[in-house]
């Protein structure tokens, strides 16, 4: 019966039994959403504590400003600068025999070199120290010296180191220190300087020469006070006389040895 029951209801007889059933479940829903919409309480704030809030400013973001900073620093250091360089020193090749004898005779002539003028230096002092010969007053020695062209005649008499050139002061007539080292050194190499006054007449070629004449002449005129001297002189050379000259122009050429440039048409 209860089968036959259910199968003579109608289609609007169950939609108003589900209504019914679902009116108690909605009244059961409905405080729940009362309880969820209570009201919260507002919290009290002081104006003192919205002041402290609004001076207290947002601390910036390190992160978000150092970032381009450090791409930057990046940018513009040079990699590997930083690193230490290290030196690498190339294998130098096994010398043969015959540059090794090559290598000691170098060092041979070397060492004998700087023993001569170790010598040398020793000899210089030696002469300076000498004392000059005496000199009778009213004396006068004359000497002719030559270079290249340049011809002085010198005379030396008893005096304090004057040194005058064609009636002009050796500064004046001289104004490169060096000529007037030249001039000088067979005075200051037999310890004359001081001693003797010089008087020079020279004439032809260059300063150079000129120069080269009077410490020709000077050093001859010095061996006739002291023939002891003559040596040491002319160990220094100051005694030869330089026979270089300059070399004569030929006929057809510009100068001694310079062509005229050969053109083909």
């Amino acid at each position: 019966m209860d089968d036959e029951q259910k199968q003579d209801e109608t289609p609007e007889q169950d939609e108003a039994q589900e209504t019914q059933d679902q009116a108690p479940e909605a009244a059961e829903e409905q405080p729940s959403e009362e309880v969820a919409e209570e009201p919260v309480a507002e919290e009290v704030t002081s104006p003192e504590a919205d002041q402290e809030v609004e001076e207290t400013p947002a601390a910036p973001e390190p992160a978000a400003e150092e970032a381009p900073k450090a791409e930057e620093k990046k940018k513009d250091v040079i990699p590997g600068a930083d690193l230490e360089p290290i030196l690498v020193e190339p294998e130098k090749p096994e010398l043969s025999a015959e540059e090794r004898a090559r290598l000691e005779a170098e060092e041979e002539e070397k060492a004998r070199r700087e023993a001569e003028l170790t010598a040398t230096e020793d000899t210089d002092t030696a002469a300076a120290s000498r004392a000059p010969a005496k000199i009778d007053k009213g004396a006068r020695f004359l000497a002719t010296g030559k270079r290249k062209s340049s011809i002085a005649r010198v005379t030396l008499v008893p005096g304090n180191g004057k040194i005058e050139i064609n009636k002009r002061s050796l500064e004046e007539f001289f104004p490169r220190p060096l000529h007037q080292t030249m001039v000088k050194q067979p005075l200051a190499v037999s310890g004359y300087e001081g001693n003797v006054d010089v008087r020079v007449r020279v004439h032809g070629g260059g300063i150079g020469g000129q120069a080269g004449a009077i410490r020709h002449g000077v050093a001859r005129a010095l061996t006739e006070i002291d023939s002891e001297l003559r040596p040491d002189l002319k160990r220094r050379g100051f005694l030869t006389r330089d026979a270089r000259v300059k070399e004569r122009r030929k006929a057809g050429l510009k100068k001694a040895r310079k062509r005229p440039q050969f053109s083909k048409r």
